[in-house]
């Protein structure tokens, strides 16, 4: 399949999906970061008008919401920018008091999930997420948080091809371009956090070789650990009398 024909397919399933589901548009995050972007673009063209992107700085580098906002802006996207620092920080307030820097850090991507079905509900839209399937793999998302979504359009794209897909989108070049980042801390990135690089998962993935063993061991480590956060919650296997 040509990037043409992967757009359109894209495009067109998000439509049909959405109208079988009684839904009238989208509601999706703008991080500032290439998958968001991507998905913001696809939504826009499936959409129009009932394509709303929410901006959700939670104590952000401001580049971020610049290059979110870069992107509505480029592509006429509908958006809100809701800045949730006191919420986390309120929230923390009630919590037990802990130095877990990733218990916090997960708080942020939650608290963007609630405010996504806030306004789907309110719009009777469906929340659209924008993970890839490198991130899929090796669980790299927060469950209930970016991971919180209705339909993933791009969850069966690597890194490379959405990269691919990005730059058929025109989407500006410095966002391409960008270090992968969640954006949960400052300096922290996917690829530091993940231990991988996405270029060695993203081959590993397609072809199953990798040169580096230590490597392909990190890789089925982290896809056999997030297991759990690829399907519903488990349900007891026995049946009742």
């Amino acid at each position: 399949m040509d990037v043409n024909e992967l757009c359109d397919s894209l495009v067109t399933w998000l439509k049909d999906y959405t109208q079988k589901a009684g839904a009238l548009g989208a509601v999706f995050g703008m991080s500032g970061g290439i998958d968001s972007a991507v998905v913001s673009v696809l939504c826009k063209r499936a959409f129009g008008e009932n394509a709303l992107g929410l901006i959700m700085p939670c104590y952000s580098d401001k580049d971020d919401e610049r290059d979110a906002k870069l992107v509505a802006d480029k592509f006429d996207i509908k958006y809100q920018t809701i800045i949730l620092d006191d919420v986390y920080d309120e929230f923390l307030k009630v919590m037990v008091k802990s130095e877990n820097q990733m218990a916090k850090a997960n708080i942020k991507p939650r608290l963007r999930m609630i405010a996504l079905y806030y306004y789907a509900a309110l719009n009777h839209y469906l929340v659209v997420g924008s993970e890839n399937k490198s991130e899929i793999t090796v669980g790299y998302f927060t469950k209930y948080g970016d991971g919180g979504a209705d339909l993933w359009p791009i969850g069966n794209l690597v890194k490379g091809q959405v990269k691919k897909l990005a730059a058929y989108l025109d989407i500006p070049q410095k966002i391409i371009d960008k270090v992968p980042t969640a954006g949960l801390w400052s300096g922290q990135s996917d690829e530091k956090e993940m231990g991988i690089t996405y270029n060695e998962l993203d081959r590993y993935i397609l072809t199953g070789e990798i040169a580096n063993p230590e490597i392909r061991d990190r890789i089925r480590a982290l896809y056999i650990k997030s297991e759990h956060k690829r399907r519903l919650a488990k349900i007891p296997e026995f049946k009742l009398d």
